[in-house]
């Protein structure tokens, strides 16, 4: 993992085309600005987990069904 200090004010560029600036800071809160492609994906971290564990719970019942489906087919 990399760390860095910013000011406010003060950004990081990453691969040319995405830009995070530091806009403020309050206590132990941090408000980043972000500048990216329309084409990226950005998503807050628990939102990411919980979209992998509704993928890999769908991906899993699929074969429980297709597993139940060859097992109802008359050889």
């Amino acid at each position: 993992m990399l760390y860095l200090t910013r000011k406010i004010g003060e950004s990081v560029v990453i691969n040319e085309d995405i830009e995070v600036t530091v806009v403020d800071i309050r206590g132990k809160t941090i408000k980043l600005g972000f500048t990216f492609p329309s084409d990226a994906t950005v998503l807050r971290r628990e939102i990411y987990e919980r979209i992998q564990e509704e993928n890999r719970a769908a991906a899993a019942s699929e074969a429980n069904l297709a597993e139940a489906m060859k097992s109802k087919v008359p050889e």
